[in-house]
């Protein structure tokens, strides 16, 4: 016994069970420390998340050729309809969109024109060749007409079967039920019942993951067999899902008597036996499987199936009743998240396709339906919890949480060592990423904290003018819907190059209004040189001596050294002698390559970037610091551009804010042909705001939020969870309008103050450098100057450079 105790310890710290090992498990009881060890890799995989998918259930027939001895969801011929029409489930699909439902399980019995008559006729009648194709254009009608995605449990399938279903389905599933051939034997529950046989199962099962298809499976347990096939049948799916990775869900589901079948009176497994269970598929599969047990079919024990290890609730459907176990209605949603909190855990909504086969589209879902996928998840994969996008004028969500378990100690250790200034590991920071509930509070709350500490109730601004000299440009971006090149004529405004003139003209009236800055930027236009930005700078410094010219992105000067054959240095050098006051560091989007190669193929990589700051905060220019977030990337990825910002500011010290830039999908050519998100969620873009004041204290003192993109009510909740800073008044914002953005294109000062006024918080105008704005310049700022048309010089035809010529002339940056 104790030599059986130290192998599910040792399960419990990692080790993967080999068959014999697992094997042994049957002989564990409650005090071997099964459920402790279980929960402890439940933990380690999935945190304090349980999820549920809101569905409708669409049982598109009753009729089955097989005989299952405990089921009443098949029935004959003469007590059905065989199969449900298209307007039938039209209606129960829009009812459950009207509900917030995002998955549509479609549930049938198995092939049934093998054996009734009644459904081959009602076919030929529909024009189907089988019940299978028949289902393939039900599940696409309902994605057509309501954006459900379907779920499909068809049952034994051929590959091409999964190959016709793949196109119109995010996932399938058949349950296993058991890997036992004694069940199909005269008076077992699976006798006659030829669809159940193990080996056609597991067979249908391999060929899903042959075809890329995320799948859902598991066990029945309590109908006839023994714990050693409970087993044997948990390992005949691991080793599928070992060679295919396609195995997204295991459930444990319990058998449930039911009145008029054949085991009416066969004794249901009880709450222990059911745990045992549970406990053990975690212990075989580890901390990264999904494990689900239906809360319906447990009651008022639905929260001990928590401490025996599972993550999931499966499908929960506020519309439809459980068309296979009717006797046990669903909990109310409110309901299951008290319980759920009520047991330490905070309930997540997902999508019938699980969050690791979401990120994945490429590999895992049609391309037909990946857009839809993408478009409604978050960051870690999750369902959008609301239908907030920046940008959008519509007001945030409220970011309360009804039903939340008790602050997570972990999260107060995490922000204690943030506040005392340490360095936080990338893992820390994607767990602070994960925050919600009480436990974003948490976060919120210290990042707030330290802004009062650091930045007092001061909120500072600076009167500045976005002058955007040219939308023409040779990278091929996929986020951009501002520049355009041979093949973005489709998307807002024509191409233009501003010509000097104009340029000084749009500085000379920023300086009448009270601007103490200027923030140049723009696409990189294939006929500029180093020359063409030192004419820029010198223009308006010749005009205003005393306007802070803040400008070139690290990719325009990558660009401007190339063309002028110069080293970085001596470039930036130059920049600096011609006036150059500062520069953005904007083309970051994601400072890490995996982001990188499909986010901006074509743009400078990482250590470039980080290599231009660096050598500009050495020639003794100061810089901001950027993230674009809420596309393709993930918290892992945020968390490693957060910790190069934040080394990079230990080295140097020139950083002078960190600013969120939320991404804005409406006119984004990635989102418009389906391969991005759509921006962060409401509580992600907040989370983001709150998350860099903790890992970049006490490095870097100022966090920016963009009322762009976040509109005024999304800015006061970030105000409220570390941010000191509103960035710029901007006069021409034209970038972000460009992406969609409803929010304008400039907050005047008096607007502004009254923003910063109405949370009993101080205004401050500020300079770029975080000087106090001079008197002369405020009084400026708030004469309401009205702003002159401007011109967009038309761009003359253009043709891509030879990028490779210019890569071969690049200086290495710190010469």
């Amino acid at each position: 016994m104790a030599e059986l105790k130290g192998l599910v310890a040792a399960i419990g710290a990692g080790h993967r069970p080999s068959d014999a090992e697992a094997a042994r498990l049957v002989d564990t009881v409650a005090d071997d420390g099964v459920a402790v060890a279980a929960c402890d890799l439940r933990d380690q995989g999935h945190g304090r998340l349980v999820s549920y998918s809101r569905k409708v259930f669409i049982p598109l027939t009753k009729l089955c050729r097989d005989v299952c001895h405990y089921c009443t969801f098949a029935e004959a011929p003469r007590n059905v309809v065989p199969y449900m029409s298209a307007d039938q489930v039209l209606a129960i699909a829009r009812a459950g969109a009207e509900a917030g439902c995002n998955e549509a399980l479609f549930t049938l019995g198995d092939k049934p024109e093998l054996r009734y008559p009644a459904a081959r006729e009602a076919l030929d009648e529909l024009g189907q060749e089988s019940t299978l194709t028949y289902l393939r254009d039900m599940a696409a009608l309902v994605f057509k007409e309501t954006g459900l995605l379907p779920h499909l449990n068809p049952g034994i399938m051929t590959a091409d079967d999964l190959a016709m279903l793949r196109p119109v389905s995010v996932s399938q599933g058949i349950m296993l039920e058991s890997a036992s051939p004694r069940l199909m034997e005269k008076g077992m529950p699976h006798h006659g019942s030829p669809d159940k046989d193990p080996a056609v199962r597991l067979e249908t099962i391999a060929l899903a993951g042959e075809a890329a298809v995320p799948f859902t499976s598991g066990i029945l347990i309590g109908i006839g067999e023994t714990r050693a096939e409970r087993i044997e049948a948990l390992l005949a799916l691991r080793r599928l899902h070992e060679r295919y990775g396609h195995i997204q869900e295991i459930i444990i589901q319990n058998f449930r008597a039911k009145p008029d079948t054949r085991m009416a009176e066969a004794p249901e497994p009880d709450l222990d036996d059911l745990k045992w269970t549970i406990a053990v598929a975690r212990l075989i599969y580890g901390p990264a499987m999904n494990i689900q047990a239906p809360p319906n079919l447990s009651g008022d024990d639905a929260a001990a199936l928590i401490d025996a290890g599972i993550n999931d609730w499966g499908g929960v459907s506020p519309v439809t009743p459980d068309f296979v176990n009717p006797e046990a209605p669903w909990p109310h949603l409110a309901d299951l998240a008290r319980l759920t909190a009520g047991a330490g855990k905070q309930l997540v909504e997902r999508l019938a396709v699980y969050p690791n086969y979401a990120h994945d589209t490429d590999r895992w879902v049609d391309r037909k339906l990946a857009p839809a996928v993408l478009a409604a998840i978050d960051s870690e994969g999750f369902a959008r919890a609301d239908d907030w996008s920046p940008g959008q004028a519509e007001a945030p969500p409220s970011l309360a949480v009804e039903a939340a378990p008790p602050r997570d100690p972990a999260i107060d250790r995490l922000v204690a060592k943030a506040g005392a200034g340490d360095r936080l590991e990338e893992a820390d920071i994607v767990q602070l990423f994960a925050a919600r509930g009480r436990d974003l509070e948490t976060v919120c709350e210290a990042a707030d904290a330290l802004r009062r500490r650091v930045s007092g109730d001061r909120v500072s601004y600076v009167v500045t003018r976005n002058i955007n000299y040219t939308n023409v440009c040779y990278f091929g971006c996929r986020f951009c819907a501002f520049s355009k090149g041979k093949t973005s004529e489709a998307l807002r405004g024509k191409p233009y190059d501003l010509d000097l003139g104009e340029i000084v003209r749009r500085s000379e009236e920023a300086w009448a209004r009270g601007a103490t800055e200027v923030c140049l930027q723009g696409g990189i236009h294939p006929a500029y040189t180093g020359e063409t930005y030192l004419r820029i700078l010198g223009a308006i410094k010749q005009a205003i001596p005393d306007m802070h010219v803040h400008a070139f992105s690290p990719l325009e000067v990558d660009q401007g050294a190339a063309t002028l054959g110069l080293p970085v240095r001596e470039f930036l050098t130059r920049l600096k002698a011609a006036g150059l006051g500062s520069l953005p560091g904007t083309a970051a989007e994601i400072l890490d390559d995996e982001v990188r190669e499909v986010l901006c193929p074509d743009k400078i990589r990482t250590d470039r970037w980080l290599e231009i700051v660096r050598t500009a905060h050495e020639v003794g220019l100061n810089t901001t610091s950027t993230i674009m977030f809420g596309h393709i990337e993930r918290p892992v990825h945020w968390a490693r551009h957060l910790l190069a910002l934040r080394d990079l500011q230990e080295q140097t010290g020139g950083i002078t804010e960190f600013v969120a830039l939320p991404f804005v999908h409406m006119e984004a050519p990635m989102f418009i042909r389906g391969t991005s998100r759509k921006g962060p969620t409401y509580r992600e873009a907040v989370l983001m705001h709150a998350v860099a004041r903790l890992v970049l204290h006490p490095l870097i003192e100022n966090i920016q939020t963009s009322w762009v993109k976040m509109g005024a009510e999304g800015v006061a909740a970030t105000l409220s969870a570390g941010v000191n800073d509103m960035g710029g008044t901007l006069m021409n914002e034209s970038i972000t309008r460009a992406a969609g953005s409803e929010h304008g294109q400039e907050m005047p000062p008096s607007a502004m103050e009254a923003l910063i006024h109405g949370l009993d918080r101080e205004p401050y105008q500020r300079t770029t450098l975080y000087a106090t704005a001079t008197e002369d310049r405020r009084r400026s700022s708030f004469a309401n100057m009205p702003l002159a048309p401007t011109i967009n010089t038309p761009a003359a035809k253009f043709s891509r450079p030879d990028q490779g010529a210019l890569v071969a002339d690049r200086a290495p940056a710190a010469e």
